[in-house]
């Protein structure tokens, strides 16, 4: 597996279907049908995080249990978006769980269905 925290964010989204990288250089964010439905960001403090949409409740139990490792970001966090530090030995399994449903709040139901 990859050390590479964005390499493994972009494998993890690109497995998903019609998924696109876009996005600025350094920030890139993870679209399918040109909406995004996660991205990595700096947020200047010299630390990379990684933000996606996530179900209702979900942002707050993350931040609430270990708020070390996952934030509410800014400028999205208040449409439900989670977002959790690179440098805080992820949890990939959570972290793909997160991103896959992400991706089904996004995604057209067409797309959806090939994922069932």
């Amino acid at each position: 597996m990859n050390d590479d925290p964005l390499e493994r964010l972009r494998a993890i989204c690109l497995a998903l279907p019609e998924a696109t990288e876009g996005g600025g250089v350094g920030n890139p964010s993870f679209r399918v049908r040109n909406k995004i439905f996660a991205m990595r960001h700096d947020l200047h403090q010299g630390r990379w995080s990684f933000w996606c949409k996530a179900g209702p409740g979900v942002q707050e139990m993350l931040v609430a249990a270990e708020p070390e490792r996952y934030f509410v970001p800014p400028y999205v966090g208040h449409h439900g978006w989670v977002g959790f530090w690179l440098d805080v030995d992820p949890d990939w399994e959570l972290v793909t769980d997160l991103v896959q449903k992400s991706y089904l709040m996004t995604a057209p139901k067409r797309l959806v269905a090939q994922l069932s």
